[in-house]
């Protein structure tokens, strides 16, 4: 039972979880639900759909830049910058609820954008100023477990709902609101978690990421961490309109309608729930490995995941598949996040981790810009070429791997 026990963390780490929590509800109502709607409801082709939502990655790209300085700032520090993200998000939000073409929908994901962008430098800078080097792994698990019990109980209700005959648009409109609530649990419970001893001159800001952009363990990190960011957003944007539009439930794959919203629905809660139960023993289990090593492990389980998803187009029944790829996936990804964070945490100065875990959140910017774009183009193609990319996707890990055994050689973390 000793796996499943919640540990002793500051209050402020448990109230940021709590409000975190709050905000993924709001965001699993839309994430897996919102290309089949630009799709198959206001009618914008599944390329400039794929295209859309990866311009959020170049927006975030900015936000991520300016956040990562606003974080290691005095002016600013985690929480203003937090508080920030928190706002552009739920305005972002207030366009995705109202449009109905493609320029509409481009630039409700680039708001959408900056608002990530500058939220992941200073949610993962407070977690690392509250904890110490052994804590970390369990620290981001508990975290990130909050984000994905949020979005387990925001599919489940997007999915009723969407039963229930709800208008798609109200998914979007609820988002907004789940960033209200975030953004006043912030503002009313979480004080300033880094005490800046002064205020640097502006140049120190650019002379800080200089120091980063060469710093080569991080350069060679941040490709290997760009290829596990498209793995997710393939997770999270291609891979249910693949689902609804090409997995056949009873013939030949593409000559009847996939899965239902329902049963995609149920597929996703099923992955997201699993990850919630097994994020905890997963970070306890990691906490025996090196960061590197549980990367590798996780290289390894998103190749399984894409090659079970590749085994849909050519089995009679690929409901199985697709839930024992899920499952894999959803080990792949609580392996990955709390090792990957905690792994900048290990090699960022102290003073520097703001510029340090915004450039390993550019990689999330660059990996769901790619991911979404290259994902949408492969389903408006034939049926064959849908069926090798899954299988590339799988072979890709190979490349990933070969990285994270040199890293492994040179960094001792």
């Amino acid at each position: 039972m000793q796996l499943f026990k919640l540990p002793d963390f500051s209050r402020s780490i448990w109230i940021l979880a709590g409000g975190r929590l709050l905000s993924q509800i709001g965001s699993g109502l839309t994430l897996f639900y919102a290309p089949i709607f630009f799709v198959n409801q206001v009618g914008i082709p599944a390329t400039l759909v794929g295209f859309a939502i990866g311009s959020a990655s170049i927006s975030g790209v900015f936000g991520r830049f300016w956040g990562g300085s606003a974080v290691d700032s005095p002016q600013w520090g985690r929480r203003k910058t937090l508080l920030l993200a928190v706002a552009i998000s739920a305005v972002a939000d207030v366009f995705l609820a109202t449009t109905s073409n493609f320029p509409g929908l481009v630039l409700g994901n680039l708001l959408m954008g900056l608002g990530i962008g500058f939220y992941w430098p200073a949610t993962e800078a407070a977690i690392i100023d509250l904890t110490a080097s052994q804590q970390r792994n369990e620290a981001f698990a508990i975290t990130r477990l909050a984000d994905n019990l949020g979005l387990s109980l925001g599919v489940i209700l997007g999915g009723a709902l969407l039963a229930a005959s709800v208008n798609y648009r109200m998914l979007f409109v609820i988002d907004g609101i789940s960033f209200v609530l975030f953004f006043a649990v912030v503002y009313f419970a979480i004080a300033e978690t880094y005490e800046f001893e002064f205020a640097p001159q502006q140049s120190q800001y650019y002379q800080g990421w200089l120091t980063a952009l060469g710093d080569r363990t991080l350069m060679i990190y941040v490709v290997v961490n760009i290829l596990f960011t498209t793995y997710l957003s393939q997770l999270q944007s291609t891979l249910p309109l693949y689902l609804k539009n090409f997995v056949s439930v009873g013939g030949e794959m593409g000559l009847q309608q996939g899965f239902s919203e329902e049963i995609i629905s149920g597929l996703f809660t099923w992955h997201i729930i699993f990850a919630v139960i097994c994020q905890l023993p997963m970070a306890r289990f990691l906490n025996y490995v090196s960061r590197i090593n549980a990367l590798i492990i996780s290289m390894m389980l998103w190749g399984i995941g894409f090659s079970l998803i590749w085994l849909t187009s050519i089995v009679n029944q690929p409901l199985i598949c697709i839930i024992l790829a899920l499952g894999f996936m959803s080990l792949a990804m609580i392996s990955y996040t709390p090792a990957a964070s905690a792994f900048i945490a290990d090699i960022a100065p102290e003073s520097l981790r703001g510029v340090y875990l915004a450039i390993n959140s550019q990689c999330w910017a660059i990996g769901y810009f790619i991911g979404p774009a290259i994902g949408g183009y492969a389903l408006d193609q034939s049926v064959n070429f849908v069926m090798s990319y899954w299988l590339g996707s799988a072979i890709s890990i190979i490349f990933g791997i070969a990285i994270l055994s040199y890293l492994k050689k040179t960094v001792k973390c």
